[in-house]
């Protein structure tokens, strides 16, 4: 079987041939750069210390970033950037490759907040200090500071946060009699309005890291978690098998049964589900704050009608029950320091400069991204680009993060194969064989 999903660099398993190869490759040729680069450092003059920061891919908000602070350096140290895979799951793959080959070059690194635990663990991570936290933290909202934290300490900056939303064309939801701005819905409401309206409910249904987020946020809207105890490690004991799982489970069935399904759910991410909702079938769509400003980016471009823009309105994430307020996603960028670096005081001071409010403005204006310090939302060209700025900040506060463990990795690709295709969920089994699944995979009883 392929392997889907890897345990956190604590523990080996053992490796294919062609994966030794590989890692030995690349160890080769980080050494083959180091020596380069110190043989080009060998001249006259002081060199200026080069941080290399490896990046998730966006539209160019880190690197302009990047070079402003360089800049506010005052020649102290300049930051290079390096861009990593698209999906997360790749990105998590080079970084583990280059950290467990203790590379040097990399000083800082873009880190998907589920993955801090793994690495902190794993001792790739420089944690702050005490001091350095305060500053790190201060004015930051409360979710992203918990997904940057690791057995009691900040071992990665917040730097911007993110939330799924309720997005919904105003005409479909006209014909559907409901109004999911005029205050709390549940998935039941949405399902029932998309059907009544010949619309679809777009979400992440493929096999990926964005189902994971579904599943988990249902289960925490409903008042359960995926994992209890998951700083336990492999002694975490998942927790889907009861009335939250179920219950999540219940509205992943429904709604793939229902005539608002997507016909590609199965294989749907975030741009697929966007697509389809600014189409003719769209109707309502749970995604990230991105949404609103790739569709006025969309308009400008010639690429999208006006029309479709302003059909385009907003709400809290649905509940999963009517008396229980939901718990958006929690997603974002955390920035860390490798335990490598060979200037972990400068790598430091770029971790500041980077995650200021007046940089975390920038990059929010720039990424169509949110902030993770709060004072941001209250800027005007900020309320002016996201119209929905409170309700974003709102959403951040109150999300329900991923599990925070180590095994992370084994853990969501556990859960999204037994939940997948949605389709074959069944509230009555599908919950506990993900339990199973989960304590054979962590206990290496199963190879994913």
């Amino acid at each position: 079987m392929a392997v889907f999903g890897r345990r956190h660099w604590g523990r080996r398993r053992p490796a294919t041939l062609r994966a030794t190869l590989r890692s030995i490759r690349l160890v080769a040729v980080v050494a083959l750069l180091a020596g380069l680069v110190g043989a080009c450092g060998g001249g006259g003059g002081r060199a200026v210390p080069a941080l290399g920061w490896y990046v998730n891919p966006d539209n160019g908000g880190q690197a302009e970033l990047a070079a402003a602070c360089t800049a506010a350096s005052g020649g102290r140290y300049r930051i290079t950037v390096s861009t990593l895979p698209n999906d997360a799951s790749g990105q998590r793959e080079q970084l583990v490759r280059r950290l467990a080959a203790k590379d040097r070059s990399i000083a800082l690194m873009s880190l998907d907040p589920p993955f801090v635990a793994e690495f902190a663990d794993a001792g790739f991570l420089r944690p702050f200090t005490p001091g350095e936290a305060a500053g790190l933290t201060a004015g930051v909202l409360g979710g992203a500071v918990d997904a940057a934290t690791w057995q009691g300490r900040l071992v990665a900056a917040p730097f911007w946060a993110n939330t799924q939303l309720l997005w919904f064309r105003r005409s479909a939801a006209a014909r559907g009699g409901l109004d999911p701005a005029a205050g709390p819905v549940t998935w039941d409401e949405v399902i029932g309005a998309a059907e009544r309206a010949d619309a679809t409910v777009e979400v992440q249904g493929g096999r990926s890291e964005g189902y994971m987020v579904l599943i988990s946020a249902l289960v925490a809207s409903a008042g359960g978690v995926v994992l209890e105890h998951p700083e336990a490690g492999r002694d975490a004991r998942p927790a889907l098998a009861s009335p939250p799982g179920r219950r999540a489970a219940e509205i992943i069935a429904r709604l793939a049964h229902s005539r608002a399904a997507d016909p590609g759910l199965a294989t749907a991410d975030e741009e697929s589900g966007r697509a389809a909702f600014q189409g003719d079938r769209g109707g309502f769509m749970t995604n990230w704050a991105y949404v609103y400003g790739a569709a006025s980016e969309g308009v400008a471009s010639g690429a999208l009608g006006r029309a479709v823009l302003d059909d385009i309105a907003w709400a809290r994430w649905p509940r999963v029950d009517a008396g229980r307020p939901s718990r958006p996603p929690l997603g974002g960028i955390d920035l860390g320091v490798s335990a490598y670096a060979r200037h972990p005081a400068l790598a430091v001071d770029a971790v500041r400069c980077l995650t200021t409010a007046d940089s975390q403005r920038r990059y929010m204006l720039k990424s169509k991204n949110p902030a993770a310090r709060a004072s941001v939302y209250d800027d005007p060209e900020v309320r002016k680009a996201f119209p929905m700025a409170d309700l974003i900040r709102e959403s951040i506060g109150e999300a329900g993060p991923r599990p925070k463990t180590p095994y992370y990795t084994d853990v969501s690709a556990a859960v999204t194969r037994t939940f997948h295709p949605p389709a074959s969920v069944n509230p009555a089994t599908t919950p506990a064989a993900a339990d199973r699944l989960v304590t054979g995979v962590l206990h290496d009883r199963v190879l994913l």
